[in-house]
């Protein structure tokens, strides 16, 4: 059985899905993104990326967000598609 790559979020390039498949944040911040849909399972999509790379777009659950690099991290995915 092959093992599943993971990567954090903060790594993904515009035009990518992926899967959330963990969060290494806690307190208001994680709370803000469980919030927001950014729970394990939840399909993202990377929109854009600024031209430092700080911060990115992201869209999840019909709700796009912008996340510093910081933030998106700590968001580990997998990738299912894209560019």
């Amino acid at each position: 059985m092959s093992e599943v790559k993971t990567m954090p979020l903060s790594e993904c390039k515009p035009g990518d899905r992926v899967l959330i498949t963990s969060l290494s944040l806690e307190g208001t911040m994680r709370r803000r993104l469980l919030d927001l849909g950014f729970v394990r399972g939840s399909e993202v999509a990377v929109v854009q990326k600024s031209p430092l790379g700080d911060p990115m777009a992201f869209r999840v659950s019909d709700t796009t967000i912008a996340l510093r690099k910081e933030e998106s991290s700590r968001i580990h995915v997998e990738k299912i598609g894209g560019a």
